[in-house]
């Protein structure tokens, strides 16, 4: 089974289909992304559509709803939490201006605060 993210109007991200291996191989029997597209797209009517992979071997991230696609990276991008929070250009996911806690054995919980741009235990 793979996993393709149909992508709409500012290449968000609005639903995630699944699709059989068997649509995705040629006559020889190697996958093709564009065999996917194509089959989706007679199927919905709808032409743009994108594979995302579950581990984020490609991509980047596995795609989901509400996250973008980034044409130039060929990423997904998760929406940003907060709007201090920077994207990472090796990870293409969001940091925060100050790291996470480091959790003891005592395991307390934080939240972000945005005001304060800080983690605060919970």
């Amino acid at each position: 089974m793979k996993y393709f993210a149909k992508i709409e109007l500012n290449n968000k991200v609005t639903a995630i289909l699944n699709v059989d291996d068997s649509v995705l191989k040629d006559a020889d029997g190697n996958e093709h992304e564009n065999l996917g597209v194509s089959f989706l797209t007679e199927l919905t009517g709808w032409p743009i559509w994108k594979e995302t992979w579950k581990d984020g071997s490609q991509r980047k991230n596995f795609a989901g709803m509400g996250h973008t696609y980034d044409e130039t990276r060929d990423a997904f991008i998760r929406p940003q939490p907060f709007p201090s929070w920077t994207l990472n250009e090796d990870t293409y996911d969001w940091n925060p201006p100050t790291p996470f806690p480091e959790i003891g054995p005592d395991k307390k919980k934080y939240k972000w605060n945005e005001s304060t741009l800080s983690w605060e235990e919970i």
